[in-house]
C-alpha cells in the first residue's frame, strides 16, 4: 500500500484516508530526489563523471555511444 503524505513540524501527514490499525509500525521511503533545498545537482558532481577521460578509444562521447549502437558486438 501507498500513502501520500507530507512531512511538517516533524510530523508525516496522510493526505488521504488511511485505512490501517492504530499503533501499526510502518516503513516510510522517501524518494532520493526529495532533496532538501530542491536544487538540481550539476552532472559534474556525480561521482561518475568523468570516469572513463583516460580512455584512449574514447574521443567522442556521443560519436562512442553512435559507435556502438550501430555495431554493439563491436
Amino acid at each position: 500500500m501507498t500513502i501520500p503524505a507530507k512531512y511538517e513540524n516533524d510530523v508525516l501527514r496522510p493526505l488521504a484516508a488511511v485505512e490501517i490499525r492504530e499503533g501499526t509500525v510502518v516503513e516510510v521511503r522517501v524518494p532520493v530526489d526529495q532533496s532538501v533545498g530542491g536544487a538540481r545537482r550539476s552532472i559534474k558532481d556525480l561521482p561518475f563523471f568523468g570516469m572513463w577521460k583516460d580512455r584512449d578509444d574514447i574521443r567522442d562521447g556521443v560519436e562512442y555511444v553512435n559507435r556502438l549502437r550501430d555495431n554493439p558486438r563491436g
